[in-house]
């Protein structure tokens, strides 16, 4: 490796899968003699890890490594992820841009780092592979989470669905499954290491297994690490509504040890939208899902994702979201004003929404989502929760999330950073639930 370049700055956009593979690559790199510094401190390695996901985020990368070389003109730039995969053509004529490397050579990256460590940064060299080609998947390896109170751990990679409004099918590959065996010796060894909590992230997990072979799914990979030694608790990243049959619901329901949180994309209340995005469900289908969900577990909390403002939103059809949403039993609501994205069928629809119009759209869903939040928050004053301790302190007090992703506040001497403890929820401030430690 190269004997200056030994300060590194990793600035991530997008994803939990993202967050986790920058954390792989920060853990290769600090364990291979660099030190980690804050963007800010102009580090000598800089890696953006993209997010491609609008022509927004993609602004926002661009952004971020201009900004990078007016820190430190010296800077060695790596770029990566789905910006990086998608159109490394634009990304080479950024000056200073030293590397770019795609989503699969993420893994490779201390190997790249000294393949090319004499090239010039006037010029860039570019390493992306085709994506769609891959057949396998291989997470990196990580072992721990700077600064972190919970793990992730990457089950899966890429998407089949090809919704009309996303390229990340194009940016992250086919569906590829992580083996079962594999995914279970992460979860031990980061459970080994002190983490309570184990987050299950991928870009598509309810997918997980049909590329592994018959029988193999989500359920059967659950089975898998509730029969390892892993003491804490484990939470299941987003899942698409058509793949929660009623045996992984069932088991869901019953398995204590499996946080009661689903994150399950909606993205529009209105039928005729759902079918332009290439969506495979009406709004039926979905409220009949919530209400089972509601009924087999009440406290559950329920995340939905929902795009405002994509082509053809009328009022009418706008409206129709928004009676859903207020009938719909959900804890948290992830509002995405709808933003072209080159490439993709929606980009060039008809009946494109005025910007002002999706604006004003995202605020009023976005109101919606907090007073369900409210509500549901509500009714766990006077309750027990298990709280995760999340690292830091500030104005005398800990922060941390409960099974069913509350966020909690408790006096910094009643408990520990990384500590899983039993709370009760004394009153609801800003900001969260104020809790005690219940002995």
């Amino acid at each position: 490796m190269d004997s200056v370049t030994r300060s590194v700055a990793i600035v991530t956009l997008g994803c939990k899968t993202n967050q986790f593979e920058s954390a792989a690559m920060l853990e290769q790199l600090t364990g291979n003699g660099y030190s980690q510094v804050k963007f800010d401190a102009g580090a000598d390695l800089v890696i953006v890890n993209t997010c491609t996901v609008t022509a927004a985020t993609d602004s926002q990368s661009r952004n971020l490594i201009r900004r990078a070389q007016r820190l430190n003109p010296t800077a060695r730039i790596v770029v990566t992820g789905c910006y990086a995969q998608i159109n490394p053509d634009e990304l080479q004529k950024l000056p200073g841009v030293s590397l770019i490397i795609g989503n699969e050579e993420k893994k490779e990256l201390l190997r790249l780092l000294t393949q090319t460590q004499q090239n010039d940064c006037s010029e860039s060299t570019t390493l992306v592979t085709d994506i769609r080609a891959a057949q396998h998947c291989t997470p990196l390896d990580l072992h721990t989470f700077a600064q972190r109170s919970r793990a992730f751990v990457q089950i899966q990679n890429g998407c089949d669905a090809f919704c009309s409004y996303c390229i990340i099918p194009y940016a992250r590959g086919a569906s590829r499954s992580v083996p079962i065996d594999q995914v279970v010796a992460q979860v031990e060894g980061l459970g080994a290491s002190g983490y309570r909590e184990i987050v299950l992230t991928g870009i598509h997990i309810g997918g997980y297994g049909q590329d592994l072979g018959k029988g193999i799914s989500l359920l059967t990979l659950l089975q898998a690490i509730e029969s390892c030694g892993f003491a804490g608790r484990v939470r299941l990243g987003s899942i698409e509504p058509t793949e929660l049959p009623l045996q992984l619901r069932d088991y869901l329901a019953q398995a204590s040890w499996l946080c009661p949180h689903l994150h399950i994309p909606l993205q529009a209340g209105d039928d005729v939208i759902l079918r332009r995005m290439n969506r495979h469900y009406d709004t039926a289908f979905f409220a009949d899902l919530l209400a089972d969900l509601q009924q087999r577990n009440a406290a559950m909390a329920i995340g939905l994702d929902v795009i405002c403002g994509f082509p053809g939103e009328t009022e009418e059809y706008f409206s129709r979201t928004v009676e859903l949403l207020q009938r719909l039993p959900f804890s948290h609501l992830h509002v995405f004003p709808f933003s072209r994205r080159p490439g993709t069928p929606a980009a060039t629809m008809p009946d494109q929404v005025a910007p002002a119009l999706i604006k004003e759209r995202a605020a009023r869903l976005r109101a919606l989502g907090d007073e369900k939040l409210q509500q549901f928050s509500r009714r766990f004053v006077g309750a027990p929760l298990w709280m995760l301790v999340e690292r830091g302190v500030s104005n005398g007090q800990r922060k941390g999330i409960s099974e069913n992703y509350l966020n909690l506040l408790i006096d910094q001497d009643q408990a520990q950073a990384g500590e899983l403890c039993l709370v009760r929820v004394t009153d609801l401030v800003a900001g969260g639930l104020r809790v005690e430690r219940v002995n």
